[in-house]
Parts: structure tokens; sequence; C-alpha cells
């Protein structure tokens, strides 16, 4: 989108320069007046009440500023630019200057339930980092300023109300996009397997697309997000003790594939041994026999307990 924020371009004054001529050349030229005009009223008193008006106009143009602030000039209702110069000022006392903070600031979204790209219910959490890029969509294309104060029904005017309304409507639109990602992906791997992307297992993939979705959904109002990453992944609990005994079974399934693996190596490795060295001449039925029972042994959970034969391979 468009960036229509512009720079401020109006007067801005050295603020300490009209401050010293508020506070004492205005109030000298008020004691002044009243000295060398005091027996002339008609005279003495318009003047000081005219510079007494000058002092009182003055004061309200003055404000500081630090860095990563900056201030929306609005004359009368229009517009005028954004100030984002540091230091102490003195600008036109009928500017209505909208402060804002340009800082990053923190947002972490509470866990919440959404339903994966095969439908399983999971719990979710977001934490991510955003800031203002934009000041003039977001003072004047989001109604920020009522939602800061919607509780009592009054406009927000202070920097921490605006900033509390922002947060306000990026943790709504996190929520948004939060759920649309989720419910692109499963939470896991299929049984069958598949190279194809999961919540789980996606990682920065996942956080990328995340962080994507969040800036198209805030460019509207002004921000972006600076990082976003999810920072809790779980199945629901009406599911959750399903889902760990399927995780277990398949990993005890994928434990005993490597068990059985290694155990038909261990077995044709000790019948190639036996038959090269002639150790003992073995029929197919012997051979058989043996095999079993060496499988028998290195894929049972429990130690082999041994059986002494003193008889022949005959008995």
């Amino acid at each position: 989108m468009e960036n229509k924020e512009l720079n401020f371009n109006g007067t801005t004054l050295n603020g300490f320069m009209v401050l010293f001529l508020n506070l004492i050349v205005v109030p000298a030229l008020i004691a002044l007046d009243i000295i060398f005009w005091g027996d002339n009223k008609g005279l003495s008193i318009p003047i000081a009440a005219a510079l007494f008006i000058v002092f009182i106009v003055l004061m309200p143009g003055y404000f500081s500023q630090e860095p990563n602030e900056a201030r929306a000039m609005v004359f009368f209702g229009k517009y005028k630019g954004t100030c984002k110069e540091t230091g102490f000022f003195w600008v036109n006392p009928f500017m209505d200057k909208k402060k804002l903070s340009l800082r990053a600031r923190n947002l972490d979204i509470e866990p919440i339930k959404v339903n994966d790209k095969i439908g399983n219910p999971v719990m979710i959490g977001l934490v991510l980092v955003w800031k203002l890029k934009d000041t003039y969509r977001a003072m004047f294309e989001i109604d920020a300023q009522t939602m800061a104060d919607k509780g009592n029904g009054q406009i927000g005017v202070t920097v921490a109300g605006r900033m509390k309304a922002f947060e306000e409507f990026v943790a709504v639109q996190s929520d948004a996009a939060l759920r649309q990602v989720a419910g692109e992906y499963a939470y896991d791997e299929s049984e069958h397997g598949s190279d194809e992307l999961t919540l789980r297992g996606g990682g920065e993939e996942i956080n990328d697309q995340l962080e994507k979705r969040l800036n198209e959904r805030l460019d509207m109002a002004g921000m972006e997000v600076v990082e976003a990453r999810i920072n809790y992944l779980a199945y629901a609990p009406e599911i959750a003790a399903v889902m760990l005994r399927r995780q277990q079974a398949t990993a005890i399934i994928s434990a005993r594939e490597k068990i059985v693996e290694g155990a038909v190596s261990m077995v044709k490795l000790a019948l190639n041994k036996l038959a090269d060295e002639e150790i003992v001449d073995l029929d197919e039925e012997k051979k058989a026999a043996m095999v079993s029972n060496l499988l028998v042994v290195l894929c049972a959970d429990e130690p082999a307990q041994p059986v002494i034969n003193s008889g022949t391979l005959n008995h």
C-alpha cells in the first residue's frame, strides 16, 4: 500500500528560545508597561492584557520528543505531517500534536484451539514483535482513538491509550492469522510418511508464513511484524491422550523394525561364520530351528534363559 505519511514541514522553533521569550521577555514587557504607562490606564490595561494573552497562547506550543517517538500534527482536522525529530520544540499552539511510539513492542498471544488441515483440534500460541511504520494509517485509517478507552466511552488521547488500542488491533489480527496458517497444515506427519510441511516439523518455514500473513493483515493499519514465532503447540486436551498413545505406538513399531533388522543381520552373520569355519554341519531343518531360536532371543523384551543341552544335536 502507498505510504501516506508526510514529514512535518511547518514552523518548528527551538523550545528553549521561545521559553525564554515566554517566561522572561513577555513578563518583563508587562512589568515595563505597568511602570511607564501606569498613570495612563487607557493604554496600559489593553497592552498588559494583550501581552498576557500572548503569554497564555504560547504555552501549549511546547513539546519534547525522545528517539523513536513521533507526533502526528493535525491543524483543525487537517493532517500536516509527522514530526520525528528529537529535542525540545515549539510549534503553532493551535496544532494538535498526537504522540505515538515507534519502538518495538512484544505481544504474547495465549494458546487458542484450532483445527489443523486434517481436522485434529490443536492448541497453538504465538509471540511476536511489532512496531508502527506509517503513523498516518495508524492514526486515521483505523478507529484507534475510540478503541483506546472504549470501556468508559471516552476518546483516547494519551500515547499509552493509543498504543494499547493498536496492541488490541494487532492481537485480533494475530488470532485470525494464526487460525488461517494452522488450518493449512497438519499437526504432524501422517502414518504413511510424507514430505509435506507440518506445524510440528515446519520450524522456520511455518514462522515465515505466519509473519507474511500478519504483515498482510496489519499493513492497512500502518504496522509491521518484525518477528513472529509459534511458542506453544500441542494437541487439544480431548485428544491428547489418544494421540500420545499413537505416537508411542509409532515409536515402538519403529524401534521393533530396527531390532528385527539387526537380528536378521546377526543371524545371517552367525550362519555364515559357522559354515565358513566348518564348526558344525547344519541341515536346513536345524538351520531353521537355529534361526527361530536366535530371532526369539534377539527380539525378545526379556533376557533369554539359557538351557544346557547335555546331549547331541541328534537328540
